[in-house]
């Protein structure tokens, strides 16, 4: 019996991908969102809305739909990252009942760390209305019975977030970054996708999600943007994002650059993914794959 699977977000860069991919494994696809996904059947749901989403005749709910981004600090951004983020997964479960939910969810959960690879078990405590939102959500899911995928700076063809943001860096043919280099974890965006396909029959928990090794941050910025790292000390950057945060403030759009963004790139961040391939999963995707491609 081909299985029926219902893909929220599937109009995102994520979503998109994962509702492809479940499509090339032979199941018939609902793709759920305010605008048609790029396979299967459309439904319109609108996860910042009340009305919950319809999940009639799908066997397994892959939720991809999120507020994502690194909005201005204050209450109105937390408020509308969290009607999507935690109001929205919590009408998902509703609609799910008895269905298989794989909630995918985020490594920005995570607490500070230092060098050491990040468990699961690591503290959470978001840094941002997103990291917060996700780990709110994420509580609901796990309670009631879905499976968590913690996926950390997803990259690929098409994406509108990280990429673009390690080119806005660039400066007279120079990448500006804070700090030294630093070890990084990234997930190509069809490693994921083949976490979410497999993770319908993996045991309710949550599950870091990254490619097989860490990058360093410099190589990554310098094959992607084409040019030369040059280090700036750590205030010179927390000056900047001050001054960013303050003109958010004024203006009401996003900072330019914020505390967050700085952190991500100063700090290591290495996910242990020892508890997903202890499921049989295995990352088959590399950033030089996706470089080799991309020229």
């Amino acid at each position: 019996m081909t299985a029926r699977i219902a893909v929220t977000g599937a109009s995102g860069f994520c979503g998109g991908v994962v509702a492809r991919a479940a499509a090339a494994a032979g199941a018939d696809v609902v793709c759920l969102g305010r605008r048609p996904g790029p396979v299967g059947e459309f439904r319109y749901w609108d996860a910042s809305r009340r009305t919950p989403p319809d999940l009639t005749g799908t066997d397994v709910v892959l939720h991809l739909a999120a507020a994502v981004g690194d909005p201005p600090p204050g209450r109105v951004a937390e408020a509308a990252f969290r009607a999507v983020n935690v109001d929205g997964a919590a009408r998902v479960l509703a609609a799910a009942g008895t269905r298989t939910v794989v909630w995918v969810s985020s490594a920005s959960v995570y607490a500070p760390a230092g060098p050491s690879p990040i468990r699961e078990d690591h503290p959470l405590a978001g840094m941002t209305a997103y990291g917060r939102t996700k780990a709110a959500g994420e509580r609901l899911a796990l309670a009631a019975g879905a499976v968590v995928l913690r996926p950390r700076a997803v990259y690929g063809h098409g994406d509108p977030h990280l990429l673009p943001r390690l080119r806005r860096v660039v400066r007279g043919g120079r990448a500006l970054l804070p700090g030294p280099d630093v070890p990084l974890s990234l997930t190509a965006v069809e490693n994921l996708a083949d976490a979410c396909l497999a993770a319908a029959g993996w045991p309710s928990a949550a599950y870091n999600i990254a490619d097989a090794g860490p990058y360093q941050r410099d190589r990554v910025v310098e094959a992607v943007c084409g040019v030369r790292v040059q280090h700036l000390p750590i205030p010179v950057a927390t000056a900047a994002v001050t001054m960013a945060t303050a003109l958010a403030r004024v203006t009401r759009r996003p900072p330019v650059l914020t505390r967050y963004a700085v952190d991500q790139l100063t700090s290591a961040v290495i996910l242990d993914i020892g508890r997903a391939r202890a499921q049989g999963w295995t990352p088959r995707r590399t950033l030089a794959d996706f470089l080799s491609e991309a020229h």
